[in-house]
């Protein structure tokens, strides 16, 4: 998770966050070639009294001066729309998960399993035990098994919200009467937080989203404790 005077991005925690680190690294490096580029050509024009006739009216600089710019567009928008269309795929989920926004607390559905769900609350600050984190501790965690494929359906029930996870390079809106969709794949076991990242009223800082990707065989085990508790 972030940490104190961050600069960069969280660890990626799935296939398509590293994919975006990549390109935040790529498209950084062709802007700090270009102000490097800008920096020099303002610095020498300030400093330097040579002059050249043929800087005033020149077919060749204003050629490369204009082809150049495109060339660099190109180089970054193709990856841009690679990443792009690579998080509207999914294919074949293991495993189905509805959150559902509430004012001001998240519900999720396992749509997979017949009586399997839960409401999360953000847990007070004066319930927390040592070690766990103000604002984004809930009192029931999305868990997840790790690399399978899911695909969680994003709504809201009155406002709108968005269910985001940033490690996850998770961000959906919730609407209230529509079902909004997108995938991913948990690469490591872990626990990640996330917040509802959309203005949805007084208490919108107080609904975190906390993700917890464990191994199959736990996700087995926890999956029939819930449904055993749900049954008494």
């Amino acid at each position: 998770m972030a940490h104190p005077s961050q600069l960069g991005f969280q660890d990626a925690a799935s296939p398509v966050m590293e994919e975006l680190l990549h390109f935040h690294d790529h498209a950084l490096m062709v802007v700090f070639l270009i102000s490097t580029v800008v920096l020099y050509i303002i610095v020498a024009m300030v400093s330097t009294k040579l002059t050249n006739k043929f800087i005033l009216d020149s077919q060749e600089i204003e050629i490369i001066w204009t082809v150049l710019p495109a060339i660099i567009l190109i180089l970054i928008a193709l990856p841009s729309l690679r990443i792009l269309y690579l998080m509207d795929e999914i294919n074949s989920p293991l495993l189905t998960i509805k959150a559902v926004g509430h004012q001001w607390y998240w519900s999720y559905e396992y749509t997979d399993y017949e009586d399997l769900g839960f409401d999360a609350y953000m847990i007070p600050t004066q319930d927390l035990n040592p070690g766990q984190f103000r604002l984004l501790e809930a009192d029931h965690r999305m868990v997840i098994p790790v690399d399978s494929p899911i695909r969680v359906l994003v709504s809201a029930d009155d406002v709108l919200h968005s269910w985001a996870v940033p490690a996850l390079g998770i961000k959906m809106d919730a609407v209230p009467g529509r079902l909004n969709q997108t995938a991913f794949i948990a690469s490591r076991p872990g626990i990640f937080y996330g917040q509802c990242s959309e203005i949805c009223g007084a208490n919108h800082s107080f609904m975190p989203i906390v993700v917890e990707a464990v191994p199959l065989e736990h996700f087995e085990n926890w999956s029939s404790r819930m449904l055993e508790d749900a049954s008494l």
